[in-house]
């Protein structure tokens, strides 16, 4: 579960608003620990994204990897009589918990430094914060938000495994 996490980072984070159930889309990092030990999802939104005011609420984050259509195999029509029916695979994890917002510029700036060396590995020229001017980083410090999610229940759901 952790590794699809890893994988598929950008999560569907599910809260409520006004009684209804509002979805947004974020790339998440899993990070091992918690107050239960199943680990903790952070991420960060712009100061004017309202999720950020729903700390304390009761949230739903979920990942979704692989998945596809499974039609009926031609072999498996013919040995059943034709009692199949197409279906589909996937691999899903859902993560519960309660939201925290941290505002506090330290933990911000050392989670973008973080999140900015592993997504920019990869890169034949990778990009740094350190690449900004610190003024520059220093607003959109004041722009963003952090999000942090302690996990309460992970639960992992495989169906299949897609064809590719």
């Amino acid at each position: 579960m952790r590794a699809l996490i890893r994988q598929h980072a950008l999560g569907m984070l599910v809260s409520q608003h006004h009684g209804l159930p509002d979805a947004d889309h974020l790339p998440f990092e899993f990070v091992e620990g918690g107050t239960k030990g199943l680990g903790l999802l952070r991420a960060h939104v712009a100061r004017a994204n309202p999720v950020w005011r729903r700390a304390s609420q009761q949230v739903l984050a979920v990942f979704r990897g692989p998945a596809g259509y499974v039609p009926p195999d031609q072999q498996e029509k013919a040995a059943t009589g034709g009692k199949v029916v197409p279906t589909w695979d996937y691999h899903v994890v859902h993560v519960h918990g309660r939201l925290r917002a941290i505002e506090e510029p330290g933990w911000l700036l050392d989670f973008l430094h973080g999140q900015t060396r592993y997504h920019e590995a990869g890169q034949p020229h990778p990009w740094s914060v350190a690449d900004a001017p610190p003024d520059y980083i220093e607003g959109m410090l004041k722009a963003i938000v952090g999000i942090e999610i302690d996990i309460d229940r992970i639960e992992g759901k495989w169906k299949g495994i897609p064809q590719r």
